[in-house]
């Protein structure tokens, strides 16, 4: 009887494979994947640069504005720049532990991502529902506190799940067939049994992403009935005009990733795996793209700073000359 020991069973590293059956066609992807990447660094720092430094933009709703700017940089950070690496250079290779780290962060901001935009939704419920009381119920004591108890809840959750990862052993071959190391995906090399990686997995998406859709959907319909009492249908649109940045947002963020979570239970054999990956990469690219350019567009109160920090830069360039 051979008895393998922990160095037979853990490998020193994997090989992300990119996205299977499009190898010659990594550098064309990489393209909209580099673009899309710089637009959300230069758009999200841009975002934290105007709330930070913006008296007008000192208000809890573009606090949690900031906290999901911050969470889509580390979101996609912790993705794509090993994804070009693999496009451009074939860099291919990570250490086990490197995968365990870059998986933490990955589960991480998705889950504080999803709360996020449900504390976003409590917001604009409180902003609406409750006006006169806006400021005395959303302190910055208690932003602080709901912003951390969601990101505990995040770290918390996942933690257990990449230490049902890191026990497992490996034995059937350290290619991973993703741009990077999603936990499924690791734990399908293992020869052991990773039923406590499905349930645990599919428990934590139900705590974490099936309570906060459940609090954003109460919040909107508490906010649509609120809404619709008012007498003045200028009134009414002013007020679902607040929520149609956070609506966008919630779009992009959770069709993907509602996606990328029946692909894993019920699609693997019917969609082919690249369609997956692809749509795995966008489910974390997507969101940190588009919520700039959705809050610069839509937010009266940013798109006047960006026009007052342009108009300002013109007229010291036109006095210094």
């Amino acid at each position: 009887m051979i008895i393998l020991n922990e160095t037979d069973v853990t490998p020193a590293s994997f090989i992300l494979n990119g996205i299977p059956g499009l190898e010659d066609m990594h550098m064309w992807i990489s393209f909209p994947f580099c673009s899309m990447y710089i637009v959300a660094m230069v758009g999200n720092c841009g975002l934290l640069y105007l709330i930070c430094y913006e008296d007008s933009l000192h208000r809890s709703m573009y606090y949690f504005l900031a906290m999901l700017s911050l969470t889509d940089l580390v979101m996609c950070s912790s993705t794509i720049p090993k994804a070009l690496c693999i496009f451009w250079f074939h860099l291919k290779k990570i250490g086990f532990e490197e995968c365990l780290v870059q998986m933490f962060f990955i589960h991480t901001f998705t889950g504080m991502e999803s709360g996020v935009l449900m504390l976003m939704a409590l917001d604009r419920y409180v902003a609406i529902c409750y006006p006169l009381r806006y400021s005395t119920i959303l302190t910055n004591s208690v932003i602080a506190k709901v912003g951390l108890a969601t990101f505990l809840r995040a770290v918390l959750l996942i933690i257990p799940l990449i230490f049902f990862t890191k026990r497992l052993p490996y034995c059937k071959g350290n290619i991973i067939h993703h741009t990077y190391c999603d936990q499924l995906s690791v734990a399908k090399l293992s020869c052991g049994n990773i039923k406590a990686n499905v349930i645990y997995g599919l428990i934590a998406a139900l705590l974490i992403g099936g309570f906060d859709i459940l609090c954003i959907t109460i919040s909107y319909t508490m906010i649509l009935r609120a809404v619709v009492s008012l007498s003045s249908a200028d009134a009414r649109q002013k007020a679902f005009s607040t929520c149609t940045a956070h609506i966008c947002a919630i779009v992009f963020s959770y069709s993907p990733a509602f996606f990328c979570f029946f692909f894993n239970r019920f699609g693997s054999r019917t969609i082919p795996p690249s369609c997956h990956i692809i749509v795995a990469n966008i489910y974390l690219l997507l969101p940190p793209t588009m919520n700039p350019i959705v809050y610069g567009v839509k937010t009266k109160q940013i798109r006047d700073c960006i026009i007052k920090i342009f108009s300002d830069s013109k007229n010291i360039k036109s006095h210094s000359t």
